[in-house]
């Protein structure tokens, strides 16, 4: 039987995608839990979606069981590129079997939104959802923060010699072949014990602050996460806490420093990882100032009656926005428009790499501001020898060159996606932001898809421009994009 040369290549990936996704099915074993204990009306349907997950995985693992074979680099982009597409189809099930009036391009936006760690939701009438969808949403987002393949490294050994290049595929930063432990496993396991114990932390630090046990567990999901999903429709409004908002700022900066430098800390048991990390330093000193800064502007524009009140706001909601997270304790839709548009440019770039964070990541920008610095010198001294350093180690230029190919592609994505929405008829800066803040994985942008609001507005074709775009800020643009290169289907 003729069997075509792609088919064959990709049998041996959809091998080990099969795992996954058998894997994948168990992971909703912890909604349905949450269904029987809680008696909602969900509990039959994810008895429903685990059973069809699972059939779907073996069923593939017994197609493809004869051509196994040890993973290449090539493999690692498309298996990581079938994970994020396929794996949120199957996140979908829960969804569509308990909210019948739901359409697949509104659920597959919202499992995208959540597995991307984006927080944008089309569902309206939050509050009255069952618990266990709540419990979901919220689970794919602390799931999709460390990385699906980062945790199918830790927990299987069968990828072996491949694990490392799926760790480099999925993993956001430039800085990709730096490695914590001499076994990329061990990493992986590494990074997720750190995650998993300071989620308990945060959970801890929510129960003790007010919240009830559920409220604390879902928010502790999504604030690690950096996912931005709530289980309320008026978010932290709800709660109307500043003590739980000032611990949700403590562990959305925490969630948004490279976990590697977090590992490094534990390990050694004292401070100086973060000390001479320059991105995490960075990262703090300009999201810090910059909700120091829009809380002056909010209170400078009369936007609240006293300073501590324009601080309790600004600094929330600029932070939120700022480490992408897309948490709100009110409507920054309605503040004086440059405090919101600064808070969508600091969501571009501010977080660290290696973090649960999106956007191009602090490491890049500073990559680009001292590779500007550098032609500027060769201005002056064009026979000059500049290297560029970051933290006192000499960056090779294909890494500098690469990260600006990478700003390269970002922007034509950003103006592409952009024109695609204006096209439908969409205005410019609910365009705009809904592209800024899907690329970003960032979730509210403005006016139409503004913090007060939801996607739910927009049509299907707007829809699936922000779903591929969550996709692409999550991937980081190469990891998706190279799929549909002709160079990789190429022997």
């Amino acid at each position: 039987m003729f069997i075509p040369a792609a088919a064959l290549r990709i049998a041996p990936v959809v091998n080990v995608y099969s795992t996954l996704v058998m894997i994948f099915s168990l992971t909703m074993a912890a909604p349905l839990i949450v269904a029987y204990i809680e008696g909602d009306t969900a509990l039959v349907n994810y008895y429903e979606a685990i059973v069809i997950t699972f059939v779907a995985g073996v069923l593939m693992r017994v197609l493809t069981m004869h051509r196994k074979r040890e993973l290449q680099a090539r493999d690692g982009f498309l298996l990581v590129f079938l994970v994020w597409t396929i794996l949120p189809a199957f996140a979908t099930l829960p969804l569509l079997l308990c909210l019948p009036d739901l359409s697949f391009t509104d659920a597959y936006f919202e499992t995208v939104s959540g597995i991307t760690t984006t927080g944008s939701t089309v569902l309206d009438n939050i509050d009255a959802l069952p618990s266990s969808i709540n419990f979901w949403r919220c689970e794919l987002v602390w799931i999709g923060g460390m990385g699906l393949i980062v945790l199918a490294v830790a927990i299987l050994p069968l990828l072996g010699v491949g694990g490392m290049q799926l760790y480099k595929a999925e993993t956001p930063g430039p800085m990709k072949d730096s490695k914590l432990t001499p076994r990329i496993t061990e990493t992986a396991k590494g990074l997720w014990f750190v995650y998993a114990g300071i989620t308990v932390v945060c959970f801890v630090a929510y129960r003790l602050a007010g919240m009830s046990w559920f409220d604390a567990i879902t928010h502790a999901f999504t604030t690690m996460g950096l996912g931005g999903f709530s289980t309320h429709d008026r978010g932290y409004a709800f709660f109307d806490s500043p003590l739980i908002e000032a611990i949700t700022v403590v562990f959305m900066l925490v969630s948004a420093i490279n976990f590697a430098t977090h590992f490094q800390a534990f390990r050694e048991r004292r401070v100086r990882p973060y000390r001479i990390d320059p991105e995490a330093k960075a990262f703090l000193f300009v999201t810090l100032a910059s909700a120091g800064l829009i809380a002056w502007y909010l209170w400078m524009r009369g936007t609240y009656p006293d300073f501590m009140t324009a601080l309790r706001y600004g600094a929330f909601n600029t932070i939120s926005i700022a480490t992408t997270t897309g948490y709100a304790n009110t409507d920054y839709g309605l503040w004086p428009v440059f405090a919101p548009l600064w808070m969508l440019f600091l969501c571009c770039f501010a977080s660290s790499s290696g973090s649960t964070g999106g956007g191009i990541k602090m490491i890049r920008a500073l990559l680009l501001v001292r590779q500007g610095l550098r032609e500027l010198v060769r201005l002056i001294h064009p026979n000059a020898q500049v290297p560029v350093k970051l933290g006192g180690a000499v960056v090779p230029n294909q890494i500098v060159f690469a990260v600006l190919a990478f700003m390269s592609i970002y922007g034509a994505c950003v103006i592409v996606m952009t024109f695609l929405l204006l096209a439908t008829g969409l205005d410019a800066l609910s365009a705009f932001t809904a592209v800024i803040a899907s690329i970003n994985n960032t979730g509210p942008g403005l006016n139409e898809v503004g913090p007060a609001r939801t996607f739910a507005g927009l049509t299907d074709f707007q829809t699936w421009v922000c779903t591929v775009a969550m996709l692409l800020g999550r991937l980081e643009l190469f990891t998706l994009l190279v799929i549909f290169t002709p160079a990789f289907w190429r022997r």
